[in-house]
């Protein structure tokens, strides 16, 4: 796993994301509305081990 557990992505988007009791982000909904793209697509700029991906280009 590349997650390191920092967080950053659940404090960006708290709506999709919550952290397991390791620091491990868990998806809520793998669809993510229109309103929180922006958002979504922040969470996963930030991602300092970039284990996060838009899902952009893949099947």
């Amino acid at each position: 796993m590349t997650c390191t557990g920092q967080g950053l992505c659940a404090e960006l988007l708290p709506e999709l994301i919550d952290l397991d009791e390791w620091g491990s982000p868990i998806l809520k909904d793998r669809a993510v509305p229109d309103q929180l793209r922006t958002h979504a697509r922040r969470a996963v700029a930030v991602c300092p081990r970039l284990a996060l991906h838009s899902g952009r280009g893949r099947p």
